[in-house]
């Protein structure tokens, strides 16, 4: 097994069809991180060397990602939710713990409900368990992401984005960093990947997750503390938990309150 500090990286495995970029760092009972729309293994820069004391921390690069493979889409949380089946499967893991910032609390919830048997637990970050536009504001919102995005390119998606994320001026460079990030997405995949959010939902179905689960919020995240409270009464048992003086990218600009945080959840499940 790895010990904390080393870190299995540039693993290709085949799942769902597809190769899945994957690293791993530490032992322990398995930690699975999902990444956000546009992001990879890399966003977790500040979760990998902290929890890999205690857990086994396996990173990936969903479909469309990083240096997973890019087939055409269209794509969809379903099949982003079996791609990580897949993986989990592929790699003989027990149970894992589960955690999904924004499109990867997505495919945790739809982890969660389609495959229980494979999440000992779920935390979800900045999330919801639906994406339907249904205000105004919200179509709007969208718009300019894809105009943004056919016309300007995914380098000008990352420089807007960035800045929205880390607006301060001690932010700089997180901003850069996450602006590199982006910068390096195929634009197809990105657009097929965003696509694949529009009018998905799991709402009729969090109550049949049992799993047990921690929702984290930003205090001055996309979508209000509200509406947070409002789904996680919808799940048996489901804890929130609320970081001051964060954004979106709440793992990036409070790391050490998010780690402390998810630590003392997954301290109760394991």
């Amino acid at each position: 097994m790895l010990t904390t500090g080393e870190r299995k990286q540039h693993a290709i495995h085949q799942a769902g069809g597809i190769n899945l970029y994957y690293e791993e760092a530490g032992s322990g009972p398995p930690l699975l991180f999902i990444n956000g729309l546009g992001l990879s293994t890399r966003s977790w820069m500040y979760q990998v060397d902290y929890f890999s004391r205690k857990f086994r921390v396996i990173t990936f690069d969903p479909r469309g990602h990083g240096k997973s493979g890019k087939p055409p889409g269209p794509y969809s949380i379903e099949q982003f939710a079996s791609d990580t089946a897949g993986l989990i499967r592929s790699l003989d893991l027990p149970p894992a713990h589960v955690a999904g910032l924004s499109m990867g609390g997505m495919i945790g919830f739809q982890l969660a409900v389609n495959s229980p048997d494979l999440v000992r637990s779920l935390v979800i970050v900045n999330s919801g368990p639906e994406f339907i536009l249904r205000t105004l504001r919200q179509k709007v919102e969208m718009a300019k992401r894809e105009f943004i995005l056919n016309i300007l390119g995914v380098r000008r998606m990352g420089a807007v984005l960035s800045r929205r994320l880390f607006p301060k001026p001690e932010q700089k460079r997180l901003r850069s960093f996450m602006a590199r990030l982006w910068a390096e997405n195929d634009k197809r995949a990105y657009r097929d990947s965003l696509r694949a959010l529009k009018g998905w939902s799991v709402v009729g179905r969090l109550k049949d997750i049992r799993s047990p689960t921690l929702i984290v919020t930003a205090d001055q995240d996309y979508t209000p503390l509200v509406y947070k409270q409002w789904y996680a009464n919808q799940i048996p048992g489901a804890e929130l938990a609320v970081i001051s003086d964060s954004r979106h990218a709440t793992p990036v600009d409070q790391p050490d309150r998010f780690n402390h945080v998810v630590m003392e959840f997954l301290a109760k499940h394991s």
